[in-house]
């Protein structure tokens, strides 16, 4: 069974002991924090595309698969939609079907009991499959491209493998050309690393929601963070490298 704990926008979260975080921002609110910082900037970048591929590192409570679909049914927009998310836990996958997830994904809870039991739903518009394991052994062997990626793991402090040089490395192999990033990370670590694998880095900014990063290899209608300034005046910060 999941603890819940109810965030500032009403929704509820949970707590990972394990990692010593609330899966979401509960000043953001776990709703709130999923749509502005991950679904609607990403949404927008794809908006031409009638089929989109979607990463969705981790899948933990599931809020940005199901704020992706919400939001799409909530303006009509139809695509064809093809979610893929790593996740580590499959006692959390086995037990969502049981969390008290925001009124406003009703519509979507029969997808998330099919993936609690069968970490997979199919239907002719969508499809979204939860694969259990590691994320870095999944990008590995991945052959998939990307529109998206919402990075959305634990902290670099406390989960420092999803966030190095090396990690963006192998989101850079699997993200479309005109893919987007989407993290509520603003380390500059975080901002080092997708910056020194070819990406621009961008500030994601807002009414109700604290700032957030965007990155992408193409141009973006966003505020664009000068990061040789950042580095020339922060040049004791490095990137997150991974250490065997």
């Amino acid at each position: 069974m999941i603890d819940s704990v109810k965030s500032e926008d009403g929704s509820f979260t949970a707590y990972s002991s394990e990692y010593g975080e609330h899966y979401h921002s509960t000043r953001d609110g776990a709703l709130n924090e999923s749509l502005h910082k991950h679904v609607i900037p990403a949404l927008s970048h794809v908006s031409h595309k009638q089929e989109i591929s979607i990463l969705d590192i981790c899948f933990g409570l599931g809020f940005n698969t199901l704020a992706t679909l919400y939001y799409l049914q909530k303006n009509a927009i139809e695509k064809r939609v093809k979610i893929i998310s790593p996740e580590l836990d499959s006692t959390l996958i086995a037990s969502l079907k049981e969390f008290q997830y925001p009124e406003v994904f009703s519509p979507f809870l029969h997808i998330i009991e099919a993936i609690s039991e069968a970490h997979e739903y199919k239907d002719k518009g969508l499809h979204v499959r939860v694969i259990v394991g590691d994320a870095r052994e999944y990008l590995a062997e991945c052959t998939e491209r990307f529109d998206i990626v919402y990075q959305d793991a634990f902290s670099p402090s406390v989960n420092p493998m999803l966030w190095t040089k090396e990690y963006f490395a192998d989101i850079s192999k699997v993200i479309q050309d005109d893919g987007i990033v989407t993290t509520y990370s603003m380390a500059l670590k975080t901002r080092l690393a997708l910056y020194e694998n070819g990406f621009h880095i961008y500030v994601n900014s807002g009414e109700g929601y604290r700032d957030a990063t965007l990155a992408s290899k193409v141009l973006l209608d966003f505020p664009l963070v000068d990061m040789k300034h950042k580095i020339s005046c922060n040049s004791d910060v490095k990137s997150l490298c991974d250490i065997f």
